[in-house]
């Protein structure tokens, strides 16, 4: 892949809803690894489109998100008193707390179809993950972007309780909650956009861990998938 790894990676994939995010934060924790939130890498660039896009004289959207995604300086810093304490930062803006909106999340899918903005990003992806001892989490992280991946997993879970944990992330984060039904589409418009792209398409390595988190808590996912990663790379 050109950029060696100075120590073991671990993948994880999955649709939206599924509990990547929160997984992969904990097990980050639990295993003292780095955690490459490569979601939140698209969500910053999408973000910063929308910004863009806002004043008439911008050029069209695909344009300018190539544009910001070539140019832009992204980096993640912890912050332990914030929540979370993952922290992106965008030429030394922190925009962790602007990019967890509905209208974001819908471009940032729109965004990392764009095949310029994905090879853009790669290559920030395989040398922030390379520093070894990383977790990463997204849509292609075992299939494109870390391929030779110690330990992928799969992450799924049924529509109706990927719906119904966006909802109470909306309503946690003080946000206007749409109906039960409008956020059940929107989840089934995101997963078809993100598997039938051209580029890059959602789907799980072959030799990927399924891990159906639909009837399992959080503490559960995090300590099964926690003893499969310590078992496999010989962790203490």
């Amino acid at each position: 892949m050109g950029i060696p790894k100075m120590g073991p990676v671990i993948a994880i994939d999955g649709p939206a809803g599924t509990g990547k995010s929160s997984v992969t934060r904990r097990l980050a924790e639990a295993l003292h690894f780095i955690h490459v939130d490569t979601g939140a890498i698209y969500r910053a660039v999408a973000f910063l489109s929308l910004e863009r896009l806002a004043h008439p004289e911008t050029r069209s959207d695909t344009v300018v998100a190539e544009e910001i995604a070539r140019t832009v300086h992204l980096e993640f810093r912890r912050n332990p008193e914030k929540n979370p304490a993952n922290r992106i930062f965008a030429n030394g803006r922190d925009l962790t707390d602007f990019i967890r909106t509905q209208e974001v999340t819908m471009a940032a899918s729109r965004v990392s179809a764009i095949p310029e903005v994905r090879a853009a990003l790669l290559g920030l992806q395989r040398r922030l993950g390379c520093t070894g001892r990383a977790l990463l989490e997204g849509r292609d992280i075992g299939t494109v972007v870390f391929p030779d991946a110690d330990i992928k997993f799969f992450l799924f879970a049924s529509v109706d309780e990927r719906a119904k944990r966006r909802l109470i992330e909306l309503e946690a984060a003080g946000a206007d909650a749409p109906s039960f039904e409008t956020v059940k589409q929107q989840i089934l418009k995101r997963d078809h956009g993100d598997s039938t792209r051209a580029v890059a398409p959602l789907r799980k390595a072959p030799d990927a861990i399924e891990v159906d988190t639909s009837n399992m808590t959080l503490d559960e996912v995090v300590k099964s998938m926690e003893s499969t990663a310590r078992s496999r790379l010989g962790l203490t």
